[in-house]
């Protein structure tokens, strides 16, 4: 069947196409002549930028093509790199995967000295036009009289990451390892200019994607919060992005429509709003920026007021897919438990997590808790031996097996042994922190780069929960499927997940139009049966909107009242969706309350 999967899901802003400038020829004769219009003898401008963009590109543009008589950069202010990789050591560690979550904040990245002087450099000239270019460009300048901003997606970074294209915050690293790269960033780099950035976004003038190299898009700022406020009163959807990875399978092709010659596709992130971005349309011109950013600027309307006091302005829900189709088994892996994540790494929540099974052959399988009568130190030594080079670890003897079927739903508090088996696709549904996974085992197979990958015992043994074995698992983790509600035309089921998280999964199935509320919580939902359905509203607050097969939408918070039916192919059909929310509880009118439910 023809998929029908969007893999570029975009919200208009304006159906005027003249609002987003292309090129850099472009960009810099319409800020010329906005320059020009401000008739100013003396103007500031500062262009601000997030970390992961091409300098030499873009400054030989802007050289090239802005007028001005002064041109500084604010990085020329920055420590050296000594002191910059001194400085971030005690975040960035030893460990070659994990660090600690930084608290450090852009400003401690300027040399104290340097940064008088660049800004006594820009004071001392008095008149014309005055460019500061660089990270943190508006710390450096101060005030300003124009503020643009050019800003990257995260998965964007992480692709010239590996194509050697780009380095560290403060420092020339662009021919580091790929992980060691990502591990800063992660826990450094984007933490420092996210506080950056959240601090000058009601202030942007400009806002330029610069996605894709040699075809920057240039919008005014105020365009830029009009499509984030837009996007936090209807149903949106993010943009995915799909990886290969050792144990990959073949579905997700398929079903997405992605590139046939790629070896596989392991994993297929379709809502984590961290790395994924948001598109807006200005005619049929359509602008990137990453979606964390509407989570910055519209929180309470996208989280709700609960659930943003709970968590600030994060995103806690994921939802991706792991794709083992005629692939191989995922590494046998064990999340931390809250306390240790906290602890270690600087985390106020951990990886708490469920698999939904959205298809299988007949012989997959979840390797999900342990045998009754496993020995901890046996199973330790043994892991350990087999990453040693010993003779392989014999997964069976101590992780119970668990068949599984299409629609099950297998739920994973952390500290819960488990990995999915071969011929499966799983829709993960999990807490934010989706790093913070302890390998045990990787079935004695090399990463795709030929090199064997992180095995994490060290930390794993520490937060295994060793009562977690087979009849306990099969009471309170297998297929915890309760039927709530029913209508007509439609079935309300809990499926989880367990009381051990806070995020509660609802399964509708119906052939007629189903009753949605948010409850004041943000809705992540995926048709996870049937070819498509639309979502509408009641008060008409927004334009209906369509939604396929295995696609992830969110339903912010304000939306309120919502109703999902099939649609077009599926008209007359059965479909089901699957929804999570977070189990914030409070006591109304007696008696409890789920919001989001």
């Amino acid at each position: 069947m023809t998929s029908n999967f969007d893999k570029y899901p975009s919200i208009t802003v304006s159906e005027n196409s003249s609002e987003c400038i292309v090129g850099w020829s472009n960009i810099c004769s319409h800020l010329n002549q906005y320059h020009s219009s401000l008739k100013k003898e003396r103007l500031v401008v500062a262009i601000d930028c997030y970390h992961g963009v091409h300098h030499a590109e873009i400054e030989k543009a802007l050289r090239a093509g802005l007028k001005h008589d002064a041109f500084f950069k604010s990085t020329d202010a920055f420590k050296s790199e000594k002191e910059v990789t001194e400085m971030v050591y005690p975040d960035v560690t030893d460990d070659r995967i994990f660090g600690f979550m930084t608290e450090l904040t852009i400003d401690e990245y300027f040399d104290e000295a340097k940064l008088a002087t660049l800004r006594k450099q820009i004071d001392a000239v008095k008149g014309g036009i005055i460019v500061i270019y660089g990270e943190a460009a508006a710390f450096a300048a101060r005030q300003w009289d124009n503020l643009v901003y050019l800003d990257m997606a995260r998965w964007e970074i992480q692709l010239r990451m590996r194509r050697n294209e780009i380095s560290n915050l403060g420092v020339t690293n662009n021919t580091t390892e790929f992980a060691l790269q990502y591990k800063q960033a992660y826990f450094v780099d984007w933490r420092v200019l996210d506080r950056h950035k959240r601090n000058v976004m009601d202030r942007w003038d400009f806002v330029i994607d610069t996605n894709k190299a040699g075809e920057p898009k240039m919008v005014k700022g105020a365009a830029v919060l009009k499509g984030m406020e837009i996007a936090s009163q209807r149903p949106f959807r993010v943009v995915p992005f799909f990886d290969p990875g050792p144990w990959g399978g073949q579905w997700l092709k398929e079903v997405a429509d992605l590139d046939r010659s790629v070896i596989n596709f392991a994993w297929g992130f379709d809502c984590v709003p961290e790395e994924n971005s948001l598109l807006l349309k200005f005619g049929d011109v359509v602008f990137e920026i990453p979606s964390i950013n509407l989570v910055f600027k519209q929180p309470k309307a996208l989280l709700g007021e609960q659930v943003y006091s709970k968590f600030g302005a994060e995103f806690p829900i994921r939802f991706d897919f792991l794709d083992t189709m005629d692939g191989g088994h995922l590494s046998l892996q064990v999340h931390p438990t809250t306390k240790y994540i906290k602890e270690h790494f600087g985390m106020d929540y951990t990886q708490d997590e469920s698999y939904y099974m959205l298809d299988t052959k007949e012989d997959a399988v979840v390797y999900l808790g342990l045998n009754e009568d496993v020995d901890p130190e046996d199973m330790i030594r043994e892991l350990k031996e087999a990453q040693n080079g010993g003779a392989g670890f014999d997964a069976e003897k101590y992780v119970q097996k668990w068949p599984v079927k299409k629609h099950d739903h297998v739920l994973i508090p952390a500290g819960t042994v488990h990995c999915s088996g071969r011929n499966g696709v799983v829709l993960e549904i999990s807490s934010t922190p989706y790093i913070f996974t302890f390998k045990l085992w990787d079935w004695g197979r090399l990463g795709l780069d030929g090199k064997p990958r992180p095995i994490n015992i060290s930390h794993g043994e520490k937060v295994i929960q060793w009562d977690r074995r087979k009849e306990w698992t099969k009471k309170n983790l297998i297929n915890r499927v309760e039927k709530v509600a029913e209508g007509d035309g439609w079935i309300e089921e809990k499926t989880g997940l367990h009381e051990f998280q806070f995020i509660e999964t609802r399964r509708h199935w119906f052939t007629k139009k189903v009753s949605h509320n948010t409850n004041g919580g943000v809705n992540v939902i995926n048709l996870v049966e049937g070819r498509e359905a639309i979502v509408e509203s009641p008060t008409g607050k927004f334009k209906p909107f369509v939604v396929h097969y295995a696609e992830t939408f969110i339903v912010p918070a304000a939306v309120g009242e919502y109703t999902i039916r099939p649609h077009g192919e599926s008209e007359g059909k059965q479909c089901a969706t699957l929804k999570a929310f977070v189990r914030v509880e409070e006591i109304k009118n007696g008696h409890r309350h789920h919001l989001g439910g």
